[in-house]
C-alpha cells in the first residue's frame, strides 16, 4: 500500500486580479483559489494515484458545470500520517 494520496480539487473561479480578469493562477504560476472573493472550491475525491485522479478529471469534464471550467482542476499530493498545518492559528 502506498503512503501517498492525491486530492482532486475543482474551482469555479470568480475572484478577479488587479486588472479585472478572473484569476486562475498566482503570479508565480501556482494554482490559485480565493474563497473569500467568491471562488467555489470543491474536493472531488481522494485517489491512490495521480493517474486515477486524472482519469476522473477526464470523466468530470463531460459533466454540467465542470465542462464549463475544464482547466480548473488541481491535484495535490500528500503523505499519509504527515501533519500539514503545524504552526497553530489565530482568529482575526
Amino acid at each position: 500500500m502506498s503512503d501517498r494520496v492525491f486530492l482532486l480539487w475543482h474551482v469555479h473561479h470568480v475572484a478577479e486580479d488587479e486588472s479585472g480578469a478572473v484569476r486562475h493562477f498566482d503570479p508565480g504560476g501556482e494554482f490559485w483559489a480565493d474563497e473569500e472573493e467568491g471562488d467555489d472550491v470543491k474536493v472531488l475525491g481522494v485517489y491512490s494515484s495521480r493517474e486515477n485522479a486524472m482519469a476522473w478529471i477526464e470523466r468530470a469534464k463531460e459533466l454540467p458545470g465542470f465542462r464549463d471550467d475544464p482547466e480548473c482542476f488541481h491535484i495535490d499530493e500528500y503523505t499519509l500520517d504527515e501533519a500539514q498545518w503545524t504552526t497553530g492559528f489565530i482568529t482575526v
